[in-house]
């Protein structure tokens, strides 16, 4: 029996029972606290992955190889080494033996005839109307050598269209780097701009404390006001410049970009002078190939020899032209030709080939000549920007400087508000200048290993 008085029970229970109760409740306390940690974990866990797929941070190594990736013609690498690989089975088909299958029947208006007459012996002649159906067997000895050359060429040629492809696709890098970089200023002038709403705040706020002492007009505060309005004007410029390269380097890379995207900052690469295009790769194997057709010339004009093997059944019977009846018949051996007709054009096609050569050399010259001519411009370009960082240094040094020393001023009511703000505008100016003469430095180091291709 149990009583029940408000909230509050008395069990009368048996010891077993009481017992078993207890234990449970000792369990629901234990598993409690560990049920309310999984749901927080698992709750902070779907947070963080929500934060993640919203702020993400890409390198420019990274856009190089989306872009290449994603870019529709760099689905022609594959498709060419797919026909390689065919080609290739084709021409070592070219050493199996060349099997045939032909037949003949023919009406011929005169036939072998015996123009003798023999006693007791009577030769009825032949037919007009013969038939012949025979198969043949032909195995080169000497194709194995052409057979060899044009494996050489194949591959060649096939590793030209590559680099000729891996040309196309490396000028990707280029329109990379112009929106890259673009967008990356844009961050940093973003970064900047913030700074210089941060002064202009700090002047309006003096200001309504020098009002509330009767000290200052409001009509400096509504300068300071249109000045940080103009400010904020920048900021949704600069965010819409931003988003609108970020647009473009999205379609490049095929990746989804938002506001949240972080660019991460590269480094100063370590440039090199030497040139590693794969249009220089391209013009030497160009010239392998050149050399590989002199070969084949060379090769398709010399003596070709063969196995041969001959079956059939024919009537009257090949092998034996006096017998009327249909017969089987074979024959083997081994085949020579010599088509001499091929030297009649060698030397000259030998010269043609050798022209080609010579024009590969021109262009080469040419290639590097442009080439070394751009280098050149490049590095001058980042010695001027160099220099140019260095006079920024001083620049800021000396307009902050000024700056902090106008903020005192003003405290003092040494100068006006309007005086302060020329000099944070003048700090500003110069901190932007140094903020896009780095990122142009950064920008031409990276066009340069780009025309050098390293």
């Amino acid at each position: 029996m149990f009583k029940i008085k408000g909230r509050s029970k008395n069990y009368n229970l048996c010891p077993s029972l009481r017992e078993g109760l207890r234990e449970r409740k000792q369990k629901n306390t234990i598993f409690r606290p560990v049920l309310k940690f999984g749901i927080l974990s698992v709750g902070l866990f779907l947070i963080y992955i929500n934060l993640y797929s919203q702020n993400t941070s890409l390198s420019i190594e990274e856009c190089y190889s989306l872009a290449e990736k994603n870019y529709p013609m760099a689905k022609q690498m594959e498709l060419i080494q797919k026909s390689n690989d065919f080609s290739i089975d084709n021409i070592s088909k070219g050493v199996w033996p060349q099997v045939s299958l032909n037949g003949q029947a023919t009406y011929q208006s005169d036939v072998t005839s015996i123009p003798i007459t023999i006693p007791g012996f009577t030769f009825t002649p032949l037919p007009k109307d013969q038939y012949k159906v025979y198969g043949e067997i032909n195995q080169s000895l000497t194709d194995i050598i052409t057979v060899a050359q044009q494996k050489k060429l194949q591959n060649t040629n096939s590793s030209i269209q590559q680099e000729n492809l891996e040309a196309d696709l490396y000028k990707l890098k280029d329109r990379i780097n112009q929106l890259f970089f673009g967008a990356l200023l844009i961050e940093e002038q973003s970064a900047q701009n913030e700074l210089f709403k941060k002064d202009i705040q700090v002047v309006i706020d003096k200001i309504n404390a020098a009002i509330k002492n009767g000290v200052e007009f409001h009509s400096s505060l509504d300068k300071m006001k249109a000045e940080y309005l103009k400010a904020n004007e920048r900021s949704i410029e600069l965010n819409a410049s931003r988003k609108a390269y970020l647009d473009m380097l999205s379609l490049f890379i095929n990746q989804t970009l938002t506001e949240n995207t972080t660019l991460q900052k590269p480094g100063m690469p370590k440039l090199s002078s030497g040139i590693n295009r794969h249009e220089l790769a391209a013009i030497e194997l160009q010239r392998n190939s050149y050399g590989i057709q002199k070969k084949l010339l060379v090769t398709k004009s010399i003596p070709k020899l063969s196995l041969f093997f001959q079956g059939g059944y024919g009537q009257p019977s090949p092998l034996n032209m006096l017998s009327k009846e249909w017969k089987s018949y074979y024959i083997t051996g081994l085949r020579f030709n010599w088509n001499l007709s091929t030297y009649y054009s060698l030397k000259k096609d030998v010269q043609i080939i050798s022209l080609t050569d010579e024009l590969l050399d021109v262009q080469k010259e040419t290639f590097l000549l442009n080439t070394n001519i751009t280098l050149k411009q490049q590095n001058a370009e980042i010695d001027k920007l160099s220099e140019l960082i260095k006079t920024d240094d001083e620049i800021i040094a000396l307009r902050t400087s000024v700056k902090n020393t106008s903020n005192i001023q003003l405290e003092n009511g040494i100068i006006t508000a309007n005086d302060y703000l020329r000099e944070v505008n003048a700090e500003d100016q110069a901190k932007q200048n140094r903020l896009l003469h780095e990122m142009q430095l950064l920008m031409a180091q990276y066009n340069y290993q780009f025309t050098a291709g390293n």
